[in-house]
């Protein structure tokens, strides 16, 4: 008997782990998980990495040393947090090989604070490919107005890009095109386009969380009935704009001299609703070719109980249109729901980066003061 998440990969679900730390990587439980829960990528953010610093005993040496050189805040955190997403990718190298470079991806994101800020992007997105310096590093960059213009340059140049905080299909069309013309730069400039790959990572859960709010603030019986739906439907109607984008003349072109397709991501995929089946953003949303990073809660749910039917995705269009009318119809104003979550995600994670120098800025005043009262050897 296979096990669930044999079976999600064999339906064509490549799983990612949404969370990454040094102590993962040391204890061999990244190792772990690849071999025995189907794992073949890692994604991180400045969340992520703000918990594993602010809790984690691996980072002191590495902080204590980085104190003694005089290392500003920024400088420690792109040390530390590069450094682990080296060895991270390390770790996913078989993967990346036996996969022909599609997965086997570590994904490290560009500072929040860059968010609106085309230039400070691209230059930072490119400091972060040369300091990882390995081969199957994704960089993340945000799907904000700001961040298009960005991601078609650093495509451009040869590095591959995850594209975070895609919540709307209307924006979701102009990152698939940023990377169709990023795809088309990197032609022109000689690199070798079948090495770029990207994804594009379209969030799920916030969706029900921001649309159910609002259904019951609306308090009628025919909102409640429309409850935890548009999450599963956006998304199927994002796969339904991948297939027809990507079998566009202009895609197609780009395909046969041996580009490779900007595969969906599918994130924030725990479930947050405890009424929800916890592995519904998984289950309900397999079809071929497409990307779930998963929480580890959610991918030990999926593991355990996770009943994988096939395809739950191309056969749903129709009724994920139909949700959207009704959504309509009872008053959610869904082009309001999709701004208004890429506003509070550009945000929250502009807050998290801030706790994630605050850790750090901690930990480096620390590490000082421990250097300075360490007893002194014979010069």
């Amino acid at each position: 008997m296979s096990t669930p998440t044999e079976q999600l990969s064999a339906a064509g679900v490549s799983i990612w782990l949404d969370d990454l730390s040094r102590e993962r990587i040391s204890t061999g439980n990244l190792a772990d998980l690849i071999a025995t829960r189907n794992v073949v990528g890692v994604t991180t953010n400045p969340t992520i990495f703000a918990g594993a610093l602010a809790n984690g005993e691996a980072y002191e040496e590495q902080v204590k040393q980085l104190a003694a050189k005089g290392a500003t805040t920024d400088e420690a955190i792109f040390e530390i947090t590069t450094d682990d997403v080296r060895d991270a990718s390390d770790v996913f190298e078989p993967v990346f090989a036996a996969s022909g470079g599609v997965d086997g991806r570590v994904s490290i994101e560009v500072s929040p604070d860059l968010a609106h800020d085309t230039e400070g992007t691209i230059a930072q997105a490119k400091d972060l490919s040369a300091r990882v310096d390995r081969h199957n590093v994704l960089i993340k960059i945000p799907a904000t107005k700001a961040g298009l213009p960005a991601i078609t340059e650093v495509i451009g140049a040869g590095i591959s890009v995850n594209v975070t905080l895609i919540f709307s299909l209307e924006r979701y069309a102009e990152v698939i095109d940023a990377y169709l013309t990023g795809v088309e730069k990197a032609q022109a400039a000689g690199h070798d386009i079948s090495t770029l790959q990207s994804v594009a990572s379209f969030f799920v859960s916030r969706v029900d969380t921001e649309v159910d709010k609002r259904l019951t603030a609306i308090g009628t019986d025919e909102a409640a009935a429309l409850k935890s739906k548009a999450g599963l439907a956006n998304a199927r109607l994002a796969y339904e704009l991948f297939q027809q984008k990507f079998a566009e003349p202009r895609a197609k072109a780009l395909l046969d001299a041996g580009a490779t397709v900007q595969r969906p991501l599918w994130a924030s995929t725990g479930v947050k609703d405890p009424s929800l089946p916890d592995t519904l953003y998984v289950t309900e949303l397999v079809a071929q070719g497409v990307v779930n990073t998963m929480p580890e809660k959610t991918l030990q749910a999926t593991f355990d109980h996770g009943v994988v039917t096939g395809d739950t995705v191309t056969g749903a269009y129709a009724d994920a249109r139909d949700l959207f009318a009704q959504l309509a119809a009872v008053g959610v104003d869904f082009a309001d729901v999709t701004q208004v979550l890429e506003d509070e995600g550009v945000e929250k994670f502009i807050a998290s980066w801030h706790e994630l120098q605050d850790t750090v800025s901690t930990a480096l005043r620390a590490g000082t003061t421990d250097a300075a009262s360490a007893p002194q050897g014979d010069a």
